[in-house]
């Protein structure tokens, strides 16, 4: 069964949260600082860290940084409404979805769920294929890994599957309703931070130049293209 750790100083709403996924057959922990939720981290495998961004102590930022230090789990972090700020900074330093409070239960519910299913949906049979490789980069589709000139390691989930998604459609042209609806599942809203903040975090880990980029190109006023000479 499917578990996720709640990091939350709002006592209340970390027991609301753990009652309604409970209800879809998903377990909950749930702390109510930074600190106890990386030592959770180490005691217990999760699925999932749902993390606010306004805590006392180490504040959700810090508790992202130390987290993806070691683990690439999806991320989903609370912040506060219109508080655009937070949210781009939470997608770059590696937060994979964001929901404003107050929110819709149903709706944590339902970016849960698809965050999980996306970590864990690629499933292979025996003799399919399990690696892509391009000049320079391989993707390692078990694992959720890629291999650079640097080494090789993991990509937080929204990374892995927005890099493999433009892979396996080289050449071809991708709008960025094209690439939301597919990696977030949901139907796109004109809401380009999130493609954006994870296009450049993805260039900072596998491109030489980040600022001319060799696999994730720009098309101008359209989205973005896996460059099909690679």
């Amino acid at each position: 069964m499917n578990r996720i750790l709640i990091i939350d100083d709002d006592k209340a709403l970390c027991e609301l949260i753990k009652r309604s996924v409970q209800a879809e057959n998903i377990e909950a922990d749930f702390c109510n600082t930074g600190k106890e939720g990386l030592q959770k981290l180490k005691e217990q495998e999760y699925q999932l860290v749902v993390l606010d961004v306004m805590m006392p102590g180490m504040d959700g930022f810090e508790t992202l940084e130390e987290i993806r230090k070691e683990y690439s789990l999806p991320i989903l972090m609370f912040t506060s409404k219109n508080d655009s700020i937070s949210k781009v900074r939470g997608l770059r330093a590696g937060a994979d979805d964001y929901l404003t409070k107050p929110f819709d239960m149903d709706e944590l519910i339902a970016r849960i769920a698809s965050l999980i299913r996306r970590y864990t949906r690629f499933n292979h049979q025996a003799g399919a294929v399990q690696k892509l490789d391009f000049d320079g980069l391989q993707i390692d589709l078990e694992n959720r890994s890629v291999t650079t000139e640097n080494g090789t390691f993991e990509l937080p989930p929204k990374e892995f599957d927005l890099l493999l998604y433009c892979a396996k459609h080289q050449g071809k042209i991708l709008t960025k309703q094209q690439i939301y609806e597919e990696v977030w599942g949901e139907e796109y809203f004109y809401d380009d931070s999130n493609i954006m903040a994870i296009i450049s975090r993805l260039r900072k880990k596998l491109e030489v130049n980040p600022s001319s980029p060799k696999y994730i190109q720009t098309v101008k006023g359209i989205g973005y293209r896996f460059n099909k000479e690679v």
